[in-house]
């Protein structure tokens, strides 16, 4: 079953740190003017298969509700590895694996939400093999969609990876207004879908619901909770015997020292 993920602030962040194939994008990108688009059908990304990986994100989400740094230092691999987007690895080699994974998530920062990140990566239970490194897979997984299509959607629109997410089942109900007694107009497909964020009163109250513009280039609102974003930053892991171990994180920003 694939794990959903509500539009919060960590999940924004995650998915947005990531320009995949739409180029740049920054938390401070201004939303384009709507206009129509072809929709890029894309695959939902499929949950892991063994029972084992489950079972040691459960321990990992309750670890890090207690934000439990001695407990989550037993489950990094001593060999962490940190890769930035330019693919050099940042990891400091005389520091311990839970060290590197605490630089590279800010938890040890109490003014950040780094346990917030782990716990919503922790929640996700797809992942794809990395190719780089034997036996090591990343997570979360990524929806399966031509690239080349996207990369020519973002320069149609004007929109950056941050506005694109997906739905989380195909048959999602679109309604005509942020309200959820509001008329149902249409249902979404399973493809890609223009998330234009609503700064009206109205949606301060509606926290619930997000507005959305479909492939006609009219606005329309979901549930917040049906859609899923791009991934961006990545958690990897691998399994030593029958024990898994957080292996390393794709992205963030290097700390200051």
């Amino acid at each position: 079953m694939r794990s959903i993920r509500p539009i919060t602030a960590a999940l924004v962040t995650i998915a947005t740190v990531g320009a995949l194939s739409f180029g740049p994008s920054t938390a401070q990108d201004a939303a384009p003017k709507p206009k129509p688009y072809k929709p890029i059908a894309i695959t939902i990304p499929q949950p892991v298969k063994d029972p084992s990986f489950a079972a040691f994100r459960q321990q990992i989400a309750e670890i890090a509700k207690r934000k439990d740094r001695a407990s989550l230092a037993k489950h990094v691999a001593n060999n962490f590895f940190w890769m930035t987007d330019d693919g050099k690895d940042i990891a400091e080699k005389k520091r311990s694996g839970i060290d590197n994974l605490a630089r590279a998530l800010y938890l040890d920062n109490p003014e950040t939400e780094g346990w917030d990140f782990l716990a919503a990566f922790a929640a996700d239970a797809t992942a794809d093999p990395l190719s780089q490194r034997k036996g090591v897979m990343c997570a979360p997984g990524e929806p399966k969609y031509d690239t080349a299509a996207a990369t020519e959607l973002g320069n149609q629109t004007g929109t950056t990876s941050s506005f694109w997410y997906y739905p989380a089942s195909d048959g999602v109900e679109v309604r005509s207004g942020a309200a959820n007694d509001s008329k149902v107009t249409s249902k979404l497909g399973m493809h890609l879908v223009w998330v234009n964020p609503d700064e009206s009163p109205a949606a301060a109250v509606h926290t619930e619901t997000v507005r959305i513009v479909l492939p006609s280039g009219e606005f329309g609102f979901v549930a917040a909770d049906s859609l899923m974003p791009l991934p961006g930053d990545l958690l990897c892991y691998e399994k030593d015997g029958n024990a898994w171990r957080i292996a390393g994180f794709f992205g963030g920003l290097p700390p200051e020292k």
